[in-house]
């Protein structure tokens, strides 16, 4: 390779310091990238490959790809999206300015958890990136491997300013990692080295979150306790581990922003949050669904009336974190309530918080300097908004809608600001100027007026000029040479003042100009570059007024978001006809008429069959019978989501509930295996069988769907037996238990507490029609051939189904096989051949067929369909 240039020189100083980001290389208008950066953009985004070299040898020439820096937000976001860093580098100098090759640096390093940028985040949710360290607890002897650990666990959405951190001690403390980052499903992590071997976490945040993972030894405590010296207040100095997490991830932001990042602190006790598993956020669909990952058919959809980005966010946060805290839970419950009961003030909010801007999200640009006019001008029109939203607090009790009272600043003086100096529609670059209002700044007015009216300005010199010297064919032009000039016919030239300088001789005449002449042109040819470099100054002088008062505005945002989530809670209550639960420490779960939230809205014919249920702490097990497709998995998951809403502060779908809190909930729901794990179904169900069991408490609330389906008949019966003596006398906790072993039935004689359930079915003839109704006492049916006709099964097959059936029923089917008195395999009946052919079982059908019809009421049209049908059977 040829000699590098300063230039490439100076891009490989900046490659050296971001080699593991694509770096963007500032140059004029464009961002280019060199070398193998080139290529592997070039690949990824389809871009042409190109070189600056020219006449060289082609091994010798140097690749490159680039993209417009005003469009460049579009590819970051391919880029970042397919799991790549981008390292922004910058021209720190105008070049107008530079002596030889202009100064440039990395400015920033974009990744998927470091986002700001409003066309690269979801309006919706949050863009957490999260930290993780294992530390040995303070005071432990040696810290080997046999010292206990501690596990800080430190998330932030660096696009609105929040930052959480929370500690675990004890056991499991990977296992509870995983689920606190479950909560949360940040988009990127930053592991300490200890917590980057543990597989189980590494995996769980790269496959099941898809989450960027990066390890780093950036955690000190030191660095959390200088950025915020109030730590104690904070809690920090009791949770070594959370201030380490808190640390390291907010020395990683740092060296992201290249700059002091702005972040808003809270450390969390994890118990204060109800402990809800991934495999239970996915199961139970809170806020999407598990088949399509859409938000339409999940929880969240259902409640989500929310007016605002800032309170969809705030509500999703309530449904994935719900409290554990009956007070909490109470002073949410009392604020929908009464925005629920205020029909009229709860519209006047609504409609003063519709489209309102995202305040969070424009502070945190502001902070950054990566603000515009237009976001300037949609704080201002935010703020408008509030005093409205205000007035209609006032007269609010409740004590949580109280607090939100206070929490509305209107913030006058940066408002009556902001109206003052900015445009209605300002333009979207600032150097573009035009965003300060006519009249907010003489000097813009006079600016803009000489930059708007220079053809004026030299038409009114030239008249004056005329009139001063009494030259009539006076006139001013300008070319690229001299500039602005004044020409005077020859028959004029003896009336040239002493003070006009000649410029230039022509053939009519000569050219002069004068010190007033280049003092005009010299102030309109600048006025545009001082009115741009004043507007700059102007907009500084506003975005410093919002840095200083960003405190201010971080909490009328979030009492915004807040009140417009409560709004949607009572919107929800109101227009589904929700009641308000009881939620205390009763450890109860009684439920009357409760209704299913998603599946109700749903059903596009009919309604819904409301169910109650009861668990107390004398009766805390259900097992649940019945046959598929009757409605158990949905009772279980209605009573799971009921309990999720009433912890979450919001109304629920029932005619009445008194819930007592819950600690976790656990569900054991549904069929999947893992191949690349090499783990089987039953295997999966048993790994997550025996995680709840280890971990549920007399508080949890546990959904258990046919346990011990995925083997032999008496294996899966012995093994669910086992699991649910073991669920109701070791750990007494709530308990929902579906399934297809009738035998287990029999426990509610043998174990007081436990209750027999199952949903209703009515037989006709050979036909089951689903009442979708829990009643008391066991099924006695599971219908499996039933509803494997109506799935639509084969005639052929059913009947040969129901054959079996007899046989199995009529030998013993309690009896294991090679047992002594066990009956033999089923066998086909004796009028049966062992096997048939696909012509006997056409020829069966078809007969089957002929014996369904009456010939004497069928229509001719029916008897046509009818012999279609046999011909072509037959065939």
């Amino acid at each position: 390779m040829a000699e590098l240039t300063p230039m490439l020189r100076q891009y490989m100083d900046m490659k050296d310091k971001s080699p593991d980001c694509i770096l963007f290389f500032r140059l004029g208008d464009f961002y280019e990238m060199f070398f193998e950066d080139a290529r592997l953009v070039s690949g990824l985004l389809s871009l042409t490959l190109t070189s600056r070299d020219r006449g060289v040898p082609e091994e010798d020439r140097v690749p490159m790809c680039g993209v417009p820096y005003h469009s460049a937000e579009g590819y970051i976001a391919k880029l970042i999206q397919k799991g790549y860093r981008v390292a922004i580098c910058e021209q720190t100098e105008d070049p107008a300015l530079a002596k030889g090759l202009v100064k440039r640096d990395i400015v920033r390093i974009m990744s998927p958890g470091t986002l700001i940028e409003p066309n690269l985040l979801d309006e919706t949710r949050n863009n957490y990136i999260a930290s993780v360290t294992l530390d040995p607890v303070p005071g432990s002897p040696g810290g080997g491997e046999e010292a206990p650990l501690s596990a800080g666990v430190c998330f932030c959405d660096l696009s609105t300013g929040e930052m959480a951190a929370t500690e675990f001690r004890g056991e499991d403390l990977v296992r509870r990692a995983v689920t606190e980052l479950g909560r949360y499903a940040p988009r990127e992590a930053v592991l300490c080295p200890e917590a980057a071997k543990q597989a189980r976490l590494t995996s769980f945040l790269a496959d099941k979150l898809s989450c960027a993972v990066l390890t780093r030894d950036i955690f000190d405590s030191g660095a959390a306790a200088a950025r915020w010296p109030d730590g104690e207040g904070l809690g920090l100095d009791d949770r070594p581990a959370a201030a380490r997490a808190a640390g390291g991830l907010l020395a990683y932001l740092r060296e992201m922003m290249r700059d002091e990042v702005h972040l808003s602190l809270s450390v969390y006790e994890h118990d204060k949050y109800l402990e809800l598993d991934y495999t239970a956020k996915q199961t139970l669909e809170l806020t999407e669904t598990m088949r399509s990952g859409d938000k339409k058919g999940s929880l969240l959809w259902v409640l989500d009336m929310t007016r605002t980005a800032m309170g969809g966010r705030t509500l999703r946060g309530w449904l994935e974190r719900p409290l554990a805290d009956p007070a909490g839970v109470n002073r949410r419950l009392y604020a929908v309530a009464e925005l629920a009961d205020g029909v009229i003030v709860r519209g006047e909010i609504q409609a003063a918080l519709q489209n309102l801007p995202d305040m969070e999200r424009i502070l945190t640009r502001i902070l950054y300097g990566t603000a515009n006019a237009r976001d300037l001008r949609a704080l201002r029109n935010a703020l408008e908004r509030v005093p409205f939203v205000k007035s209609h607090l006032e007269p609010l009790r409740s004590p949580g809608l109280r607090e939100l009272n206070g929490g509305c600043d209107p913030l006058p003086e940066v408002y009556a600001a902001l109206d003052a100096a900015i445009v209605e529609t300002p333009p979207f670059s600032i150097r573009e100027g035009g965003f300060i209002k006519d009249g907010y700044h003489p000097e813009v007015d006079r600016l803009r007026s000489l930059v708007s009216g220079a053809r004026e300005a030299f038409m009114s010199l030239e008249a004056a000029e005329r009139q001063r010297t009494g030259v009539k064919t006076l006139k001013i032009g300008y070319n690229k040479v001299f500039g602005y000039y004044i020409e005077v016919s020859k028959s004029y030239i003896s009336q040239v003042p002493a003070d006009y300088i000649r410029k230039q001789t022509v053939a009519g005449g000569e050219r002069y100009i004068t010190q007033q002449l280049k003092e005009l042109e010299a102030e309109i040819l600048s006025a545009g570059d001082r009115l741009a470099v004043l507007e700059g100054e102007l907009f500084s002088e506003l975005r410093n007024l919002c840095v200083k008062n960003a405190h201010r505005i971080q909490n009328a945002a979030h009492a915004l978001a807040r009140l417009d989530a409560f709004c949607s809670f009572a919107e929800a209550a109101r227009k589904y006809d929700y009641c308000m639960p009881t939620v205390d420490h009763s450890g109860v779960c009684i439920i009357q008429e409760g209704r299913h939230p998603v599946v109700e809205r749903m059903l596009d014919h009919g309604l819904f069959v409301p169910n109650g249920a009861e668990l107390t702490k004398a009766a805390p097990t259900a097992v649940i019978t019945g046959p598929n497709m009757a409605g158990k998995s949905t009772y279980m998951r209605q009573i799971a989501l009921i309990t999720l809403l009433a912890q979450a502060g919001s109304f629920v779908p029932a005619k009445s509930a008194h819930i007592g809190v819950c600690d976790r909930v656990f569900t054991r729901v549904g069929a999947s295996d893992d191949v690349a794990g090499g783990h089987s179904t039953f295997m999966v169900e048993m790994t997550e069988v025996a995680e709840i069991l280890r971990f549920a408490t007399k508080k949890s609330l546990i959904l258990f769907d046919e346990v011990g389906r995925g083997t032999s008949t008496f294996d899966g019966m012995s093994v669910a037996q086992a699991v649910l003596e073991y669920t109701h006398k070791k750990i007494g906790a709530k308990t929902l238990f579906a399934t297809h072993y009738h035998e287990l039935t029999a426990l509610e004689q043998a174990h007081p507490g436990i209750l027999n359930f199952h949903v209703s079915v009515k037989k006709r003839g050979e036909e089951i029609v689903f009442l979708r109704r829990v009643v008391p006492g066991g099924a006695d049916d599971s219908f499996g051939v039933e509803v494997a006709r109506l799935a639509g099964l084969p005639d052929s097959v059913i009947k040969r189904a129901r054959a079996i059936l007899k046989v199995l029923e009529a030998g013993g089917k309690n009896v294991r096989r090679g047992d002594p008195g066990a009956p033999p395999s089923p066998q086909s009946p004796p009028d049966t051949p062992p096997q048939m052919s696909l012509e006997h079982i056409a020829a069966e059908e078809i007969i089957e067929m002929l014996k369904k019809t009456d010939i004497n009421t069928i229509t001719p049209i029916e008897a046509l369909n009818i012999l279609y049908r046999l011909i072509e059977k037959v065939k």
